[in-house]
């Protein structure tokens, strides 16, 4: 699949880190460094512009190393780019550590996937079939 991209960004354009990852990691892109104090949120950008095919997203998740060894998740996770958005990439980041983390122009702070998804139409009808499950909802299984 070919996607279009501008990049105003001062780094190379997103790429898979193997041969068989679904996310390719984004970079800040930064005139100076962000610090993030404790359960603070900001705004990064990325410096990227994308043009989806109609029947695409590109899905923001957090970085599992970011997460864990710095508190650093994406706020809005998974965020979610609409195939008509033509704006900069941002991506909000929140410190859930209690220590302040620095984010710097360059650092992987994100991952991108890019996936298909459908466009419902909706069936107004009076009753749904009957499943298993039912109307049961959270933790309706039990513990163990």
């Amino acid at each position: 699949m070919k996607v279009k991209i501008v990049n105003k960004s001062k780094h190379d354009l997103p790429k898979y880190s193997t041969e068989l990852s679904a996310g390719m990691d984004l970079r800040a892109n930064l005139n100076e460094p962000v610090f993030l104090k404790s359960l603070e949120r900001k705004l990064i950008p990325t410096g990227l512009l994308i043009e989806l095919p109609a029947g695409y997203e590109a899905q923001i998740r957090p970085r599992s190393g970011m997460a864990l060894k710095e508190g650093i998740s994406v706020l809005n996770t998974p965020g979610t780019i609409d195939a008509d958005y033509r704006g900069e990439i941002g991506v909000i980041l929140v410190n859930l550590s209690n220590q302040v983390v620095e984010i710097n122009d360059g650092d992987r702070i994100c991952q991108m996937v890019i996936a298909a998804h459908e466009t419902v139409q909706w069936e107004p009808v009076e009753d749904l079939e009957v499943s298993e499950r039912g109307a049961g909802g959270f933790g309706h299984t039990g513990k163990a």
